[in-house]
C-alpha cells in the first residue's frame, strides 16, 4: 500500500514535531501494511513554506533515519501546495515539487472555506504544462460540499482529487463523511491518502477506510484506489470514470 499524503518529515511543519514522531508515524503505517509514503508537507499556506530543494534533503535524512531503525516504509518527497496565483511560475523557478519527483502529478491545496475565483484558470495552467493537478481533501471544503458542481467540473476538465482516509470513515463528522461517499459514487475521486499528521488524533486510518471501501463498494474500486497510488510513483496515468455530478437526494414528501 501506498499513502500519497503524509506529513511525516519532522520539525517542519504541523505534522510530525521531530525524529521520534516521524518513527512513531512510520511505525504504525508499517502496521497498517503501508509500505511507502510521499512526505507531503505544506506550503504557501501561509504559516509555513517548504521548498522542493529542502524537502528533498529531509526525505533523504528521515529514510537514513528509519533505515538504522529497521523500518521497512520508504518515503518519497512531495508537497502540498495552497494555491495561489504565482504557482506556475514557482514551478517553473524550481520550488514546486511533484508527487515523488518522478511524476507530472502535483498536490493543489483549496482554502477550507472558499474556491478562489482563478482556480479554474490555474488548473488550465498547469494541465498545459504538462502537470496533473490534484485537489486534496475536496470533500472538506465548505463551498464545494454546498456547490458541488463546481468540483464536477474542475474534474471534468481534468483535475484529478484526493480524499483523506479519515474523511471517508467519518473521522471528520457525518457530513464530510456523507459528501466524502457522494464523490466516490459520482467518480469525482482517484485516490484516497492519509493526510496523517500523527499517531494520535490525525492519524492514518488507512486500513480501516480501504476495507470500507471493499465493504461498500467492491474490489474494483478498492484495486483503482491501490492502483493509481502506485501510478504516481510509476508515473502512468491514472485510472478513471467517467465524472457524474452528485445527486441531490430529494426529501422525503418534497416534489
Amino acid at each position: 500500500m501506498i499513502d500519497i499524503h503524509c506529513h511525516i518529515l519532522p520539525g517542519i511543519d504541523d505534522g510530525a514535531a521531530d525524529f521520534t514522531e516521524s518513527l512513531l508515524m512510520a511505525q504504525k503505517a508499517q502496521e497498517e501494511g503501508i509500505k511507502k509514503i510521499i512526505a507531503t508537507p505544506h506550503h504557501q499556506n501561509g504559516k509555513y513554506n517548504n521548498f522542493k530543494e529542502d524537502i528533498l534533503q529531509k526525505t533523504i535524512e528521515l529514510n537514513e533515519y528509519l533505515q538504522s531503525e529497521q523500518i521497512n516504509v520508504e518515503i518519497l518527497p512531495g508537497q502540498e501546495t495552497r494555491i495561489y496565483g504565482e504557482f506556475v511560475e514557482d514551478f517553473d523557478n524550481g520550488e514546486i515539487l511533484t508527487l515523488s519527483n518522478v511524476s507530472h502529478y502535483v498536490f493543489i491545496e483549496l482554502p477550507s472555506g472558499h474556491v478562489p475565483r482563478y482556480t479554474e484558470q490555474l488548473l488550465f495552467d498547469l494541465q498545459m504544462k504538462g502537470l496533473t493537478p490534484v485537489i486534496v481533501h475536496p470533500e472538506r471544503n465548505s463551498e464545494l460540499i454546498e456547490q458541488s458542481d463546481k468540483l464536477y467540473k474542475m474534474v471534468k476538465n481534468g483535475a484529478a482529487t484526493q480524499i483523506t482516509a479519515a474523511s471517508f470513515v467519518g473521522y471528520f463528522g457525518k457530513k464530510i463523511q456523507k459528501f466524502t461517499a457522494d464523490l466516490i459514487e459520482a467518480n469525482l475521486t482517484h485516490f484516497v491518502a492519509s493526510d496523517a499528521h500523527n499517531t494520535t488524533n490525525r492519524t492514518f486510518k488507512m486500513e480501516e477506510a480501504l476495507e470500507t471501501v471493499k465493504q461498500q463498494y467492491g474490489t474494483d474500486l478498492l484495486f483503482m484506489f491501490l492502483d493509481n497510488a502506485e501510478a504516481i510513483i510509476e508515473e502512468k496515468d491514472i485510472f478513471r470514470e467517467i465524472p457524474e455530478r452528485v445527486k441531490k437526494k430529494k426529501l422525503f414528501g418534497l416534489f
